[in-house]
């Protein structure tokens, strides 16, 4: 299933057009060594997806529910890695950013020390064919990457039955599965995450109108494992 995914920033409508091909991991990786490229030239850290009130929403659920500053938190694709600052900056201790693309983990590694930080682990991982022992998180957020695999050519429901899965396996029983989506509903993720997760939030989200019509420009929701 494929959508043309609307947004108030018109950069990331774009890049949603073409991404049916971006969802190969060569593909991502020369993404991120151009960027990597322009942030060591130029210090330009790159597109923040959905924008930066995507983080600061975020955050503020984060704060108003009053999840400990030493919960685990695992950021399940996380590019160039500038939401992992975010979370640092705000003082949360016990963050892990991962991502399938090399060349992405080493962006975010190059921000990273650049702000400073030390508090930030990163790996790369496919989090479609988990390789490491990563479980007990408190907090995962996708922002982004759920779309991407939902847009693979290549056996899309099977992969997206997988990420459920693997999102099982990383986060604790309790846990929040906090998700931001351009590609599906409200009520097409409650279906895709039906078995193990229910509806905890559902988080305010721009709006826009079209043809007489108006919606959300993203879906943002909050699930917690069962």
């Amino acid at each position: 299933m494929k959508r043309l995914c609307l947004h108030l920033e018109n950069q990331i409508l774009v890049l949603w057009i073409e991404l049916g091909t971006l969802c190969l991991q060569g593909s991502w990786n020369a993404v991120y060594e151009r960027e990597l490229q322009t942030f060591q030239e130029y210090g330009d850290t790159g597109e923040i997806w959905f924008g930066e009130e995507s983080m600061t929403r975020l955050i503020r659920w984060m704060q108003k529910h009053k999840i400990p500053l030493d919960a685990s938190v695992l950021d399940i694709g996380t590019g160039n890695g500038v939401f992992l600052v975010e979370l640092a900056k705000f003082g949360f201790s016990d963050i892990t950013g991962i991502d399938y693309s090399p060349s992405a983990i080493q962006l975010s590694g190059s921000i990273i020390e650049k702000e400073g930080l030390s508090n930030i682990k990163l790996k790369v991982e496919d989090f479609l064919n988990l390789s490491t022992k990563l479980s007990g998180f408190q907090i995962c957020i996708d922002k982004g990457t759920f779309d991407a695999i939902s847009l693979n050519p290549d056996n899309a429901i099977e992969k997206r039955k997988q990420y459920v899965k693997s999102l099982s396996v990383v986060l604790k029983a309790k846990g929040f599965f906090l998700i931001t989506s351009c590609n599906w509903t409200k009520e097409e993720l409650l279906n895709e995450f039906s078995e193990g997760f229910e509806l905890f939030e559902e988080l305010p989200t721009p709006t826009f109108s079209f043809g007489g019509r108006s919606g959300n420009s993203v879906a943002a929701l909050v699930f917690q494992k069962k």
